[in-house]
């Protein structure tokens, strides 16, 4: 957002915690929609998921810690730390996670995280996902900038942030620790103003 002097505006304290997560469609009839407790057996199953583990470093192991993990998405909302949303149909099963970690309101910045579980993957759904969320952190909460990040050793994850009108940045090296070891990480990102 840009004041009158032409200075950004940070975006005020309170602009997520005392407003509810919205809700966000998607073109194919899928939305974005908070976590609930039911979600459980999807967040499990995500963690059991070998793709889902190798590029999220990402592990559940019960139901009881499914729905912890849950309970901190509201809270890291209500903090203003991260936004967590379920991909599902309306009334359905989430298939998907994707979210801002590390929002910094005052900084203007985020960075969009996300997975889907196989039934989901290659519909393009990871990509209308993207770029849903990054408009709305960027049109709607008023964040300067959304960056998206992963591993060079994944290109389907490349290919995503690409088709989501993420610019490609560089390469940043040894800066993500996998199960195998140190990997190099593309940066990719998407500024407000930025064409669709």
């Amino acid at each position: 957002m840009i004041s009158s002097t032409g200075i950004p505006d940070v975006v005020p304290a309170g602009r997520m915690a005392y407003h509810g997560q919205p809700v966000l469609g998607l073109p194919d009839g899928r939305e974005l929609r908070p976590w609930r407790p039911d979600d459980a057996d999807p967040l499990l199953a995500a963690g059991q998921d070998p793709a889902i583990r190798r590029w999220n470093l990402f592990t559940v192991a019960d139901r009881a810690e499914a729905r912890t993990r849950i309970a901190r998405m509201h809270e890291r909302w209500r903090a203003e730390t991260g936004a967590v949303w379920a991909v599902a149909r309306p009334g359905g099963p989430a298939v998907g996670l994707i979210g801002l970690n590390d929002v910094d309101l005052a900084g203007g910045a985020a960075e969009l995280v996300y997975w889907l579980l196989p039934e989901a993957r290659g519909g393009g759904v990871a990509v209308e996902a993207a770029r849903r969320l990054s408009r709305w952190a960027l049109d709607e909460l008023g964040l300067h900038r959304v960056r998206l990040c992963h591993s060079t050793a994944n290109p389907v994850s490349c290919r995503v942030a690409e088709k989501a009108g993420f610019t490609f940045e560089g390469t940043q090296r040894g800066a993500l620790l996998h199960a195998d070891g140190w990997h190099d990480q593309h940066l990719h990102a998407r500024v407000a103003g930025d064409p669709e």
